[in-house]
């Protein structure tokens, strides 16, 4: 038995001395000699691997984010803006915190920052932005297809003010008349802006404005955004200028989200510690009758007066007279939950898309930007003092922080007067007061948009 166990052992090592024996004269072989053309197609068929793998790992980091925002402009094709993009990221990652941890207008900030995010992802734009062509078929993408149907084509505005007509109350303005005058009051902003986009885009051609009748159109776009009121904003732009409609937009929806920061500074400049504190009356009763005649006939002074404001002025009037008839119900209920919400989200998401990097940050959108900021503090300005002078000639208290809730962003301008009123005067509730100016100014920058189409389609007719 040991000896078939030696045999064995002996085998091994043997065959183990061959098969090295003969690996050391074969490497010998191929340093000396001349490879054969199998094995060359070998080496080259790996060396072409080698590379295919190299050229597949350099392609796939080429489309990964992280190349595209370290990118420095139009360095590949799919790439639009490099660092820019993720400037604009940190502006919707902004919009989000303002809305989430400072609650301004989370209803309007959160889909416009989480829009602005996913329109900025390199590499992703076109899947997210790309707008519908019908003329080739193009279908277009998720974001573009919510804006080219609902932005561009007017929709959204008109459901907009259905939904808020349908959750206004015209109660404080009916009661108290007067205060229409500082709705009225507050859009001198739009057309002082209007005369200073003239002047910005004669001075500056470069911003893009456009010559002539072009300009005057664009700039009744951009003054429209003193009004704080994004559906008019977007439906005097989709027919005015069109090519600004996104800026526009954005600058709107903007400051009416942000109406929290602007105004109360500006309240406060313009007033003094006792003018805040003024306590006003009681407002009277007013009446269902009351209530249900005031849509019909304001839609009907509009009609006959001032046509071409009639499609905002109707939405709003329709949506109104549902909610107070009291006989449709489900369909006030719609306008005011279903409808406006869906309306909202997809409104967001589609104004945040024009935050991209190659849309925003060109210089005519910050002057749209820097204009439409101008236009709010103003109107916010021109209420509070219209106000301040109806107290010095009328027998009633009127608070002048009433004035600047003349702006139309329902309800936040009326809820931002309240609350500065209360930090002075825990005992001053202005809310009621505020909502009449508040109201008159949705009427008012519908009745200025007219006002500005009628004149544009007067000059370039």
């Amino acid at each position: 038995m040991n000896l078939i166990n030696n045999l064995v052992k002996f085998l091994t090592i043997g065959c183990a001395v061959a098969v090295v024996s003969i690996m050391a004269t074969t490497v010998q072989a191929s340093t000396t000699a001349e490879p054969t053309s199998e094995v060359k197609e070998v080496v080259q068929a790996g060396d072409e691997l080698e590379m295919d793998i190299g050229d597949s790992f350099k392609q796939l980091w080429s489309e990964t984010g992280i190349r595209g925002f370290m990118a420095k402009g139009d360095e590949e094709a799919h790439i639009t803006a490099g660092w820019k993009n993720l400037v604009m990221v940190i502006v919707g990652l902004l919009l989000l915190f303002l809305a989430i941890k400072k609650g301004f207008e989370p209803l309007l900030l959160v889909p416009i920052g989480f829009g602005c995010i996913l329109a900025n992802i390199p590499g992703a734009q076109e899947a997210m932005t790309a707008l519908p062509d019908p003329a080739t078929g193009e279908m277009g993408s998720f974001l573009g297809i919510i804006y080219y149907y609902g932005v561009q084509s007017g929709l959204f505005p008109l459901l907009i003010f259905m939904g808020v007509g349908a959750m206004t109350d015209f109660g404080p303005l009916i009661a108290h008349p007067k205060t229409a005058l500082l709705g009225a009051a507050a859009q001198f902003g739009i057309f002082i802006t209007l005369l200073g986009a003239i002047a910005l885009g004669i001075s500056f051609p470069q911003m893009g404005f456009g010559e002539g009748i072009e300009l005057i159109k664009t700039a009744c776009s951009i003054g429209i955004i003193g009004g704080a009121d994004g559906p008019t904003a977007i439906y005097t732009a989709r027919l005015l200028s069109p090519k600004w409609l996104g800026s526009i937009a954005v600058a709107a929806y903007s400051y009416m989200a942000l109406v929290p920061i602007i105004q109360p500074p500006i309240m406060r400049l313009l007033t003094t510690k006792e003018e805040r504190k003024r306590e006003m009356r009681q407002l009277r009763h007013v009446t269902k009758l009351e209530k249900i005649l005031f849509p019909i006939i304001v839609l009907t002074l509009c009609a006959l007066l001032l046509p071409s404001a009639t499609p905002l002025i109707g939405a709003l009037m329709f949506g109104n007279l549902a909610k107070e008839c009291a006989v449709v119900d489900r369909l006030s209920d719609t306008m005011q939950n279903a409808l406006i919400n869906i309306v909202t989200i997809m409104l967001g998401l589609a104004v945040g898309m024009k935050l991209s990097a190659d849309h925003f940050l060109n210089i005519g959108t910050i002057g749209i930007l820097v204009l439409g900021l101008i236009a709010f503090s103003i109107g916010t300005a021109a209420g509070i003092i219209m106000a301040k002078i109806m107290h010095k000639f009328s027998k009633e208290p009127i608070n002048p922080l009433i004035g600047a809730a003349g702006v139309s962003a329902v309800p936040m301008a009326a809820r931002v007067a309240n609350k500065v009123g209360l930090e002075e005067n825990p005992h001053n509730f202005l809310l009621m007061h505020a909502m009449g100016p508040n109201v008159s100014g949705v009427i008012g920058s519908a009745v200025a948009a007219g006002v500005l189409i009628a004149i544009c389609n007067l000059l370039a007719g």
